[in-house]
């Protein structure tokens, strides 16, 4: 009776060594065909199985909190540092302590802490109307709230994380009582009431509703490739300016993973780590879906090195989190609704 037991119990154990030996399990919020291609590529390579559960950021932490020690989420990724602060908050992370990523991954582009690193980088850039802006009128996100852009700057509203993020960085640059004073002036230069997402901003630009947007890289990237014809005459109406050094830099997001508190298979996530900052892994990325990689000297598609180079401003991605409350509350204040 007591040798059964004994061997049906390591038996058991052995099970669930093989299983978790050879699985990752991913929570993500990003919705991409690319990334699909990123797990097979990387089942491919190592023979480790992904399990893929998909929602919200916000969804996807809740559910961690809630299935707590038993959670069976290794990786979680993301977009947006704020999003990944907002992870690292509510206690969901672990630190990774990979000698490789902290070394591979730019220190600007990752949690100084080492609960997450971000593995594509995520423009924040003016979209202007080609027949109405000069490039010369253009400097820095700063320089949006000067008097000669009144009624000409469509944006997103104030409750989206692309836009907050941005506020949290001026906080960090210039401090909040300045950056308020920036954006109710900002405010008092929109063309309309905030309203729709990127895309629809590069189309207002192009339908002459405003001169200026903002909007992140990748979403004219997709216009230019867009099968639509409509999408790509949109396209050929607008530019594209990076603000450089000299005005503050280019604001950066990232797109970016962290290790899940209790992963059950944590030799494996971070192998999945890992993979993700490699070069080939990084050319997806960036062919796939017009992310430009964190890692330097990777060779970019047609669409994105037509853009141009850009120079990050100094501020650390973690900010971007640290100073989300304060920016929400900013933007309130200054009427960005």
């Amino acid at each position: 009776m007591h040798l059964q037991f004994f061997i049906s119990f390591f038996v058991l154990l052995f099970l669930v060594s093989c299983a978790q030996r050879d699985v990752v399990n991913i929570y993500s919020s990003r919705h991409y065909d690319t990334d699909l291609q990123l797990f097979d590529k990387f089942t491919e390579e190592t023979g480790i199985q992904i399990n893929l559960i998909e929602g919200t950021s916000d969804e996807l932490i809740e559910r961690i909190r809630n299935e707590g020690v038993n959670s069976p989420a290794d990786i979680v990724i993301t977009v947006d540092a704020g999003r990944l602060w907002r992870a690292k908050e509510a206690g969901i992370f672990q630190r990774h302590e990979s000698e490789y990523l902290q070394t591979a991954i730019p220190e600007q582009m990752q949690d100084s802490d080492g609960y997450w690193v971000g593995f594509s980088e995520r423009t924040r850039a003016i979209m202007y109307n080609r027949d109405k802006v000069d490039l010369s009128e253009l400097k820095g996100y700063w320089e949006l709230a000067d008097e000669k852009w009144e009624g000409r700057v469509c944006v997103r509203s104030s409750n989206n994380i692309y836009n907050q993020s941005l506020v949290a960085s001026l906080i960090e640059t210039h401090g909040e009582e300045e950056t308020e004073e920036w954006a109710r002036k900002l405010v008092g230069n929109f063309a309309r009431t905030p309203q729709g997402g990127d895309t629809d901003q590069i189309k207002a630009v192009a339908a002459g509703l405003c001169d200026i947007g903002l909007a992140n890289h990748y979403y004219l990237a997709r216009l230019i490739q867009s099968n639509s014809e409509q999408d790509r005459d949109v396209a050929a109406q607008i530019g594209i300016y990076f603000p450089p050094a000299q005005y503050g830099g280019t604001h950066v997001n990232i797109s970016g993973a962290g290790l899940a508190l209790n992963s059950p298979n944590r030799e494996n996530a971070i192998q999945f780590l890992e993979f993700l900052a490699t070069e080939e892994a990084q050319l997806i990325y960036a062919v796939a879906n017009n992310e430009f990689p964190v890692l330097e000297g990777i060779e970019l598609p047609d669409v994105l090195s037509n853009f141009g180079d850009y120079e990050s401003d100094a501020v650390n991605v973690s900010m971007y989190g640290l100073n989300n409350p304060l920016a929400i509350r900013l933007m309130d204040r200054a009427g960005w609704r």
